[in-house]
């Protein structure tokens, strides 16, 4: 058993970890490719147990199930990624600037500083089915290697594939991470600018399918993802 616990800076909601990072927490006890699925919104700032059971990890606040993570296989290969001059530019197309649901999230949050969120402001692609913006990770998000600690490579495959659906802000009802698979395929890299891009793949009644992809500034794809929002019609929050 494993003890942990998510805290504040993590956010998502004010009241709930990001969904990426929490269940970055889970995927990560899996060697490879794991897909984690949340069962109610992760607490913050509480006790928290990561457990193995038979052929997967639980992730618990007392006797509550938060999450489950197996291990998992992803055979998606995303489109081609845009240029980071692309990148950098679609920043100004980024809808959370106009409404956002959550302006404090660590991932995507408007609210956030530099250095403290991730401020992945993830705008339209001219021409391009996608959204994308850079990345220059800081350095306490990195291993002792230089590389991307594996829970802040989920959190920014997280939200970026919410922006990509679209969805407007309805005051009635809200989109929460359901479900969330990932492949980190190569070490992500803490010493150079990176492209974050997402796309839409369906949406089917309350359930909205999208992907994710994290790539150099050269193209080469280092992480991939493919994630599941689950539409409430009243929000938890």
């Amino acid at each position: 058993m494993i003890t942990t616990s998510i805290a504040k800076r993590y956010c998502g909601p004010p009241q709930s970890g990001n969904g990426g990072y929490s269940c970055g927490l889970l995927g990560k006890q899996i060697e490879g490719p794991s897909k984690v699925r949340l069962h109610v919104p992760p607490p913050l700032d509480s006790d928290l147990t990561i457990e193995k059971n038979a052929d997967s990890w639980a992730l618990k606040q007392g006797e509550q199930l938060i999450g489950t993570a197996i291990a998992a296989q992803l055979d998606m290969l995303p489109p081609q990624p845009p240029s980071l001059e692309q990148a950098r530019a679609a920043r100004k197309n980024y809808r959370g600037f106009g409404e956002h649901s959550f302006p404090h999230c660590f991932v995507c949050g408007t609210g956030r500083e530099q250095g403290d969120g991730l401020r992945l402001f993830t705008g339209n692609i001219s021409g391009e089915d996608m959204v994308a913006c850079d990345w220059e990770p800081t350095a306490d998000l990195l291993d002792s290697n230089g590389q991307v600690k594996v829970e802040f490579i989920w959190s920014a495959l997280d939200c970026p594939s919410y922006f990509a659906l679209n969805i407007p802000v309805d005051p009635d009802a809200i989109c929460l991470l359901g479900e969330m698979t990932v492949s980190i395929d190569k070490p992500v890299p803490g010493d150079q600018p990176l492209i974050v891009y997402a796309w839409k793949r369906s949406i089917e009644g309350r359930k909205h399918y999208s992907a994710a992809a994290l790539c150099t500034a050269q193209g080469e794809v280092l992480a991939r993802a493919e994630q599941l929002w689950i539409r409430l019609n009243k929000s938890p929050y």
